[in-house]
């Protein structure tokens, strides 16, 4: 059985800092793309960072420069650094695997909130 949990949400002040892990269970992790997306009330659900088996990384613009996704392997876990957070980041954000062969997977999510 497949599963992402996501950890690390919660509330924080503009300008403040939130890491948020995802632990993953029942796939080969390391072969496996990661990636974190998030939804906002009333909009749909955006692609934030992504990292590669192979440990290469992209950015949604809106979070370059604030934003670093890295993995471990040996923990089964990606993590998302998210600093100097606006209020437009508020948002809940949803763990992603997918591989070749492996299918794609979701976790249930982690609310975000930033206040002004």
């Amino acid at each position: 059985q497949v599963q992402l949990v996501e950890s690390g949400g919660g509330l924080v002040q503009a300008g403040g800092s939130l890491r948020l892990s995802c632990a993953a269970s029942g796939i080969i992790f390391r072969i496996n793309a990661m990636a974190w997306y998030r939804q906002a009330p009333g909009k749909q659900r955006e692609l934030v960072a992504t990292i590669t088996s192979g440990g290469s990384t992209n950015y949604a613009n809106s979070v370059k420069g604030r934003f670093t996704i890295s993995r471990d392997n040996f923990k089964n876990t990606v993590y998302l650094q998210m600093n100097s957070l606006k209020p437009e980041d508020t948002a809940v954000y949803y763990c992603n695997s997918a591989a070749p062969g492996q299918g794609v997977y979701w976790g249930q999510g982690t609310q975000v909130t930033v206040s002004s």
